[in-house]
């Protein structure tokens, strides 16, 4: 499938003219229609460079919109699931952990150190929504864990859970997808900039056994510490970059459970809850994606594969005053599409190797141990 769909964005890319393109904006990121980009990705090469680019305005993100009505569905069953499943006890939870990948698949809370210290503020669930077991030799299995490693997924019993595998795997092939056509847009952009000109973005994603998808749960304050207006910009998730080529992000969803259980959709706890960026000129800015889009944003992959030209695109979330915050969560999803671990991304590095310096920042026996 992937080969396929690789194949298809290619075409379009090589035999659809451009034509003069007005730029568009959301929030004030820039956006893009579906429809034109998967059907004349030559024509939003303005738009990839206003995104993407290195001038100091840029956000290092691109909002697709206009997307097929199944992503709102897919969207909201599986961000619904990832609170039922956050919420289930701890020891049902923790079932599905596995250190022996770093915590990158299955579930993982506490593991990750994020400015110095465990992040107990947010739980993830990580798995490859588009190969249950990597078909690569043990070799590699062994070396790199953290990508070749088979998914887990909750047992079809786990009551409050019903159908997590099938709405991650619906969410996280739609976004994909999206991703493919996406990389065949920016590849005449990115190619005046790659080291190797022989490096082809969409056939790297297409082609690769280590997409990652990470389903985010944002706990709720504990009580008593709901954050005041002044808290710190990362109050909810600390200042960092993907290690992917691109990332593809939902809109984040908001909800409150109730005295009784009962959970419903809200708005987000504050005007200043949600993702901040900063800009290629150092500018921080409040970025908010459309429940009905898609956002992207470039990796740090992406930026040694092209000598630190095309940059990786720092962010962080904020929780948010709020009287309320202490009953709201945060749920979201986001899909890391990277290359294959030997694929070489300077002269000296490849992807593994960079990789295994990230993990090794992230990840420590103490925090792994508790």
């Amino acid at each position: 499938m992937a080969r396929h769909l690789s194949r298809s964005v290619m075409n379009y890319a090589t035999h659809v003219l451009p034509r003069p393109q007005t730029i568009s904006y959301t929030e004030g990121a820039v956006t893009v229609s579906y429809p034109t980009l998967a059907s004349e990705p030559l024509s939003l090469g303005a738009s990839i460079e206003e995104a993407f680019g290195s001038h100091p305005k840029s956000l290092g993100i691109i909002i697709v919109r206009d997307l097929p009505p199944q992503y709102q569905t897919y969207r909201e069953r599986l961000l619904k699931l990832a609170h039922s499943f956050a919420t289930l006890p701890e020891p049902a939870r923790e079932k599905y952990a596995d250190p022996t990948s770093k915590y990158s698949f299955g579930w993982s809370h506490g593991k990750e150190i994020m400015n110095g210290k465990p992040d107990l503020l947010k739980g993830s669930y990580y798995a490859n929504p588009v190969a249950d077991k990597p078909t690569v030799s043990s070799t590699l299995r062994a070396m790199y864990p953290e990508y070749y490693g088979n998914n887990i997924w909750p047992e079809k019993g786990e009551k409050g859970i019903e159908g997590f595998e099938e709405a991650f795997k619906d969410l996280g092939g739609f976004v994909l997808k999206v991703g493919y056509a996406l990389a065949a847009a920016c590849q005449p952009f990115a190619l005046s900039h790659l080291r190797d000109t022989s490096v082809s973005l969409p056939d790297i994603i297409a082609n690769s056994q280590t997409t990652k998808a990470r389903l985010l749960h944002y706990f709720p304050p504990a009580p008593g510490m709901a954050p005041k207006e002044d808290e710190p910009v990362d109050s909810w998730c600390g200042f960092h970059l993907d290690h992917s080529i691109l990332t593809g992000l939902c809109s984040a969803m908001f909800l409150e459970q109730g005295a009784n259980g009962a959970v419903k959709v809200v708005t987000s706890p504050s005007p200043s809850s949600g993702l901040y960026i900063r800009t290629r000129g150092g500018d921080l800015t409040k970025v908010t994606i459309p429940p009905d889009c898609l956002a992207f944003q470039t990796g740090e992959a992406l930026q040694l594969a092209t000598g630190g030209k095309l940059r990786a695109t720092p962010h962080c979330v904020r929780v948010g005053g709020s009287a309320n915050a202490e009953s709201i969560s945060r749920e979201t999803f986001a899909l890391f599409m990277q290359p294959e671990v030997y694929q070489q991304l300077s002269p000296t590095q490849t992807f593994g190797e960079f990789s295994k310096r990230v993990f090794d920042e992230h990840y420590n026996e103490d925090s792994m141990s508790k």
